[in-house]
């Protein structure tokens, strides 16, 4: 199976054949697979050299001027990095664009610290009006991308990585998807996590969605599966663990509840390794999110 990342750029390339007002902005990251967009559209894709605050400031001006600019690199050198152009550049201005994200929490373990970004989503948290969106298979990037490109003038992340879910869900841009039914607790999986939450919530009396766009925060679809299945919430997310403890909890502010956050620890693991090592230290492989899951909501799944 292809990655979300090999969709990347296809997805775009037809979308600057398909829309004069799409750009793309990069940062020497990913500029191959723009080359023959790039000879078809010489003023519409853009190559700014290892300037990552340029890399913003650029799409800013390509937006002030119309433009829907898509703007491409590592997750760590897109939000964190250029953070005061995306704030003031693009928020401050009132402009929007396209961030496409790849490398996710720590998709390249052999780039070191440097090249991973686990709180790319809580650090956007800090700014008003950004939709997130965060796939976890290949197809459903295509569709968000589309989505995301199509907003108007909306301020845009789509975060991509090279971890999947084995099938594609139906995703709007907007909703949480039920994908299993329970009265005892809630668990919300972001993107590509899902498959992990299934195995791990295998016997467990627990109704489970699935949210590929997570700001803004599906918070009806919570509330309405809380009415049946109680107000014990797990979020499952790939990046900092906790990020949308907030959310969850603004959207049930009228009822008692309690909320768990898993996702990526905040100490550094500093050893290269693995994804998949990676993943399991950080307990989001099925089997700690079993043991976690089943703990909060004092169930014992049978076998187990």
């Amino acid at each position: 199976m292809d990655t979300m990342r090999d969709r990347f750029a296809p997805v775009v390339s037809r979308l600057l054949d398909e829309d004069p007002r799409v750009a793309v902005v990069l940062a020497e990251i990913g500029k191959d697979g723009f080359a023959e967009a790039r000879r078809r559209h010489p003023d519409r894709v853009i190559n700014v050299g290892i300037r990552e605050q340029l890399l913003v400031g650029a799409a800013a001006g390509l937006a002030l001027t119309g433009l829907r600019p898509v703007v491409h690199t590592f997750a760590s050198f897109l939000v964190e990095r250029p953070f005061e152009q995306v704030k003031l550049d693009l928020g401050h201005q009132d402009v929007g664009a396209v961030l496409v994200s790849a490398a996710a929490s720590y998709d390249w373990p052999a780039g070191g610290y440097t090249h991973m970004a686990p709180g790319d989503v809580a650090l956007l948290d800090t700014l008003d009006g950004w939709t997130v969106h965060v796939p976890g298979h290949p197809d459903e990037a295509e569709t968000l991308l589309r989505h995301a490109v199509a907003a108007g003038d909306d301020k845009v992340y789509v975060r991509l990585s090279v971890q999947s879910n084995a099938q594609a869900r139906p995703v709007d841009g907007e909703r949480f998807v039920t994908v299993r039914e329970g009265r005892s607790g809630v668990v919300v999986a972001v993107g590509p996590v899902l498959d992990a939450v299934l195995e791990a919530t295998e016997g467990l009396d627990a109704t489970v969605l699935y949210a590929t766009t997570v700001r803004p925060f599906d918070a009806d679809a919570l509330r309405r599966a809380t009415r049946a299945a109680g107000t014990d919430v797990v979020l499952v997310e790939p990046y900092l663990a906790g990020t949308s403890t907030a959310a969850a909890g603004e959207a049930l502010v009228d009822v008692p509840y309690r909320v768990l956050g898993l996702g990526v620890g905040r100490a550094e693991l500093r050893r290269y390794g693995r994804v998949e090592q990676h993943t399991a230290a950080h307990g989001l492989d099925a089997r700690s999110l079993r043991e976690r899951i089943s703990g909060f909501f004092g169930q014992a799944a049978a076998g187990s």
